[in-house]
């Protein structure tokens, strides 16, 4: 294990990735107005839309696939890889 995985600024980016994929899969089901599940998707979207909402605004649907929310996954990826690759090194 690296260095660095076990850095707390690693573990927080990993979760909010963690975050975005369960709202995206639960994106994919519908679900009842109350449920437990109904919740847990709108609080993952509160905490996730403020990152996705800048890419949604900046690049269009393709067809029906929103690609706003995989190029926000990757610089959220990319962003925590390169600011734990400055504090660790």
């Amino acid at each position: 294990m690296s260095r660095w995985a076990s850095h707390p600024l690693y573990t927080l980016g990993m979760v909010y990735l963690l975050m975005m994929l369960v709202r995206a899969v639960l994106s994919w089901f519908p679900l009842e107005a109350g449920s437990p599940t109904s919740r847990a998707r709108h609080w993952l979207t509160v905490i996730t839309e403020p990152v996705i909402a800048p890419f949604r605004r900046v690049i269009p649907p393709v067809g029906v696939f929103d690609i706003s929310f995989l190029v926000a996954f990757l610089v959220v990826y990319v962003v925590t890889s390169y600011v734990l690759w400055l504090v660790v090194v």
